[in-house]
């Protein structure tokens, strides 16, 4: 059995969730541009999320922290999370608003997942005050 399959499912469905977090974070900071993407850049991302905000690193004993294998075992589940950020298409809603909100700022970025589609619906709406308040 793999060491993260022997963690607890509360502890598991937590690395997932942080992973999916840091993730997206990430990708926000560089405009989900996937030329500016760099897996080391992320990775120090994650790191430092889960130091600082993951209650399940603590919950974690430092001896398998420490282990290789369980890195590699995150390292595999940390790109079957980002694999499936990317596979899951953005919604009809989703995409009805982002072209509404890019026709009436006159903006054409493209994004193919859900997850780049909500930061275009928060960052176009976001350019929608800022211009209004100006």
């Amino acid at each position: 059995m793999s060491m993260l399959n022997s963690l607890p499912q509360g502890v598991k469905i937590s690395i997932t969730r942080s992973i999916n977090t840091a993730f997206e974070q990430y990708m926000a900071k560089v405009m989900w541009d996937e030329e500016s993407y760099s897996p080391q850049d992320f990775m120090k991302e994650w790191r430092h999320y889960i130091q600082h905000k993951a209650s399940w690193y603590s919950q974690i004993d430092e001896e398998l922290k420490t282990d290789p294998s369980f890195h590699e075992e995150l390292a595999q589940k940390i790109n079957e999370v980002v694999e499936k950020i990317f596979a899951e298409e953005p919604t009809i809603d989703q995409i009805q608003t982002v072209d509404a909100l890019q026709e009436e700022l006159g903006t054409n970025y493209d994004y193919s997942c859900k997850a780049e589609a909500r930061f275009y619906i928060d960052f176009l709406k976001n350019s929608i005050k800022k211009k209004s308040n100006s």
